[in-house]
């Protein structure tokens, strides 16, 4: 896959919603690990791509299955794991922990912690970030001594559109 032309930019609006492009957070992506001294090879970005398709949290069987489909070729779990934990290094995608799924980060140019809302019923998640969130987690962590290493704020529920859905079907 050629690299692509879009143009790369950091998002800068702090009330951003994630309402970007994936292809040009793909290429934001590239960019980022261009400048970190890290390679996004092509099956990284691959991966990346995939996760940006899905729209919803993805197992890494899942990968190997649309890996498969994408390229023709199979790709070893193994492979698509080692994959994942480069990505979440360079934080371009976060682990959903109560999925055991991957989706990726909307804003990688940014080192926030981020609060995902994921949907019990259809299974999207949406990916928010709150400084007040992440500033309670430090002072808290602060008080007992705690070093956080990472953090995953997860809340499940129910989300507008399923609801919507619910609703007109009663």
């Amino acid at each position: 896959m050629a690299l692509s032309p879009i143009q790369p930019r950091p998002c800068t609006d702090p009330d951003c919603r994630g309402q970007h492009a994936p292809d040009e957070r793909v290429a934001l992506a590239g960019s980022l690990c261009n400048a970190r001294g890290a390679q996004l090879t092509k099956l990284r970005r691959q991966i990346l791509e995939l996760l940006w398709e899905s729209g919803r949290p993805t197992g890494a069987y899942e990968l190997v299955e649309a890996l498969k489909l994408k390229t023709s070729r199979p790709v070893a779990p193994p492979t698509v794991y080692r994959t994942l934990e480069f990505l979440m290094s360079q934080s371009l995608v976060s682990k959903i922990e109560s999925r055991n799924a991957y989706v990726p980060c909307v804003h990688p140019e940014r080192q926030n912690d981020c609060l995902f809302f994921i949907c019990s019923d259809c299974g999207t998640s949406v990916e928010l970030e709150d400084p007040r969130i992440e500033r309670l987690i430090s002072e808290n962590a602060a008080i007992i001594g705690y070093r956080p290493t990472r953090r995953v704020v997860e809340v499940e529920g129910v989300c507008r559109s399923c609801r919507a859905a619910g609703a007109a079907g009663k």
